[in-house]
């Protein structure tokens, strides 16, 4: 076996270094942002009643939608569980386990690009549904109560795009040593 496998990976100057309080206190924050939302899409697959009914109706997604909207629920949690990768050593070294990849150095310009292009997304596309809701109001025909959950379930998604760019650029500050 070449002796080249067997040596530890080379340590960046830079890696290693301990996040900022606050900005672990931001990554732990971000999936407790997302939560609500998916409890929500949760209890409504289960039936539960939330007050999101049309012309008085509780609604009923099929078998396809509720498996839809439980995946949904469960991908956006896991995406939001990756910001603890900008102030955790896994976010700095791949785990061994992962095929040629494993052991190795993460490199900053990719986390800190994809981690970028999220937060940016999730910015708009809660930005603008938050917009939507407070100009349009409840243009769903829910009821009052049920219309006040929806958005109080959803509003704490539009802090999930700028905690995310926050932590990236303390986690690109801290790796790239600016």
């Amino acid at each position: 076996m070449p002796a080249d496998t067997l040596s530890p990976p080379a340590v960046h100057p830079h890696d290693g270094r301990p996040p900022p309080r606050w900005a672990v206190r931001a990554a732990h924050l971000i999936p407790l942002v997302a939560l609500p939302s998916g409890l929500w899409r949760i209890a409504l697959v289960a039936g539960l009643p939330i007050g999101a009914v049309v012309a008085g109706v509780p609604i009923r997604p099929g078998f396809g939608e509720s498996v839809y909207i439980v995946a949904l629920s469960l991908v956006s949690e896991g995406l939001a569980l990756l910001a603890l990768g900008l102030v955790r050593p896994w976010g700095e070294v791949f785990p061994r386990r992962l095929p040629w990849l494993g052991n190795r150095r993460v490199p900053p310009p990719f986390a800190v690009t994809a981690a970028t292009a999220g937060a940016v997304a999730l910015t708009v596309i809660w930005g603008y549904a938050m917009w939507g809701a407070l100009v349009h109001g409840n243009d769903l025909g829910l009821p009052t109560g049920g219309f006040a959950l929806l958005v109080g379930c959803y509003a704490p998604l539009v802090l999930w795009g700028p905690l995310l760019l926050a932590v990236t650029w303390s986690y690109h500050h801290r790796r790239s040593g600016g």
